[in-house]
């Protein structure tokens, strides 16, 4: 047991950051304050603690806690094709360049989904890459890799079994090619799972990534601190060959050296090129 006694809500508050680091290998130091504590509060609310010290105090008498918390700190509102302008330019025109760009024996493509959460960024690729080559399909040897910090999610991804309302925004075309209705249940197809994979990956302290052709983060680095953002920009940069395409979010923007090294491709989409 911690000692606790006589200590401020500040000092319950690093304690806690503490326990999360040691007991789930979450990093808070790498979050806005303000964004971790939105989060933690929502535990607060669901468990009636009403200070930092409760909460500390029913994360050491409860380890049936951790599990709930991981959860709350890294839930994401996602579904497939989300923001679907973003995917037209993709579909349309970033797809392609990538396409275009292989020749010769063995096609290669690479792409990473970094902050993956339950894989439907890059299950979306992979139907979308399924779709343009059609019967060329086969003769490209395409690797979509998802990352991510949560066990759970990543678990999701590689079972690629989704709600109905995680697929609002599939077109019923793919619908139909892609998935196999069970109940109210859609399971991905083999033919997509075979070219993603998923692993556990936390994005600042994990090992570093290269030779992608494509790196998509979308609405992850909302989250970190101002200097994180830019070390991120910096590492995604480093992961892409040359003419690679870096896609990131509707609410993010460029920071630090990154935005001198990349040029933008489209700029209302938030999509750039190395």
């Amino acid at each position: 047991m911690l000692k606790t006694v006589g200590k401020t809500e500040d000092e319950y508050y690093e304690i806690l950051k503490n326990l999360i680091q040691k007991n789930l290998g979450f990093n808070s130091n790498q979050y806005k304050d303000s964004h971790f504590k939105r989060r933690i509060d929502v535990r607060l609310r669901a468990t009636n603690t009403k200070t930092y010290k409760e909460y500390v105090e029913l994360l050491q008498s409860d380890k049936n806690e951790y599990p709930e918390l991981m959860e709350t700190l890294t839930v994401n509102v996602t579904n497939f094709f989300r923001n679907p302008e973003v995917y037209d330019i993709v579909e349309k025109e970033v797809l392609p360049a990538i396409i275009k760009s292989k020749t010769g024996g063995l096609r290669s493509i690479r792409i990473w989904s970094a902050g993956c959460s339950i894989g439907v960024e890059a299950y979306s690729l992979a139907m979308l890459f399924n779709h343009i080559l059609g019967k060329d399909f086969s003769k490209y040897n395409i690797k979509i890799t998802g990352t991510d910090i949560d066990k759970e999610s990543l678990l999701k991804a590689q079972n690629g079994i989704y709600s109905a309302a995680e697929m609002k925004d599939v077109r019923p075309a793919f619908l139909k090619k892609y998935f196999t209705k069970d109940g109210d249940k859609y399971i991905i197809s083999d033919e997509l799972k075979k070219i993603t994979q998923f692993k556990k990956q936390d994005l600042i302290s994990g090992p570093k990534m290269s030779g992608f052709d494509a790196v998509f983060c979308r609405n992850v680095t909302i989250y970190f601190q101002k200097e994180l953002q830019e070390q991120l920009y910096m590492d995604f940069y480093s992961a892409l060959g040359n003419g690679g395409f870096f896609v990131m979010g509707k609410t993010e923007t460029l920071i630090g050296p990154s935005k001198d090294k990349f040029k933008s491709y489209n700029s209302k989409e938030r999509i750039y090129q190395k």
